[in-house]
């Protein structure tokens, strides 16, 4: 899939070598956000990754610290990752966006446009075998759909021939729907992360074999 925005403020991000395009990140100053910012947010985690979770912005936290889902929901994110035998240290987490919105409000439109050439460079060379996208923002932007995510977690499409995407509730949302009743969010993300890990196994495998 092409880049979907053409900026003519923006090189071509493609040609940096990773640590080239995370300083381009920390010193974006392309919208608004970056005036409000502590610090932007690039991501952490290995590169290349197999598996990839992308949120929506950073928060407070994330703000301060310069990482990436290290607050509740980011807690709260390690423990789904450990119910299934996954260390996050095996994953590249990152965001939508990479400076955090004010009072956590969901990125707009225009801002989540400005950082998507940063995060489509980052997607090429991290060269995921599964993207997760956490979220409502997330799924839908990779989807070019407007369902929500209730109707498309769960399930396995792919993002541009080969790669796979597996949307998954946001852990914020987890954080404000807490209850653990067979079939809401949190008993749904156990089962989601269960099917995540299986898949993410057998493309390991394959790749080996």
């Amino acid at each position: 899939m092409k880049s979907l925005f053409d900026f003519e403020e923006q090189p071509d991000l493609r040609r940096l070598s990773f640590a080239e395009l995370t300083e381009r990140m920390l010193s974006c100053t392309l919208c608004p956000l970056s005036e409000g910012r502590t610090q932007a947010v690039p991501g952490e985690g290995p590169v290349p990754a197999d598996l990839v979770f992308i949120g929506e912005g950073p928060g407070e936290v994330e703000d301060a610290t310069g990482r990436p889902f290290v607050g509740p929901a980011g807690q709260l994110l390690d423990k789904i990752l450990e119910s299934a035998g996954l260390k996050r240290e095996e994953a590249y987490i990152t965001n939508m966006v990479k400076c955090r919105p004010p009072l956590n409000r969901t990125p707009k439109p225009e801002e989540v446009k400005t950082c998507w050439p940063y995060l489509d460079a980052q997607l090429r060379l991290l060269r995921p075998k599964i993207i997760v996208p956490l979220g409502n923002l997330a799924a839908q932007f990779f989807l070019k759909t407007d369902k929500g995510i209730n109707l498309i977690r769960g399930q396995f499409f792919k993002w541009e021939g080969t790669v796979e995407l597996f949307p998954m509730f946001h852990p914020s949302y987890l954080l404000r729907n807490p209850t653990k009743e067979k079939g809401g969010p949190k008993y749904l993300t156990w089962q989601d992360i269960q099917t995540l890990k299986g898949r993410l196994d057998e493309l390991r495998a394959s790749s080996r074999g």
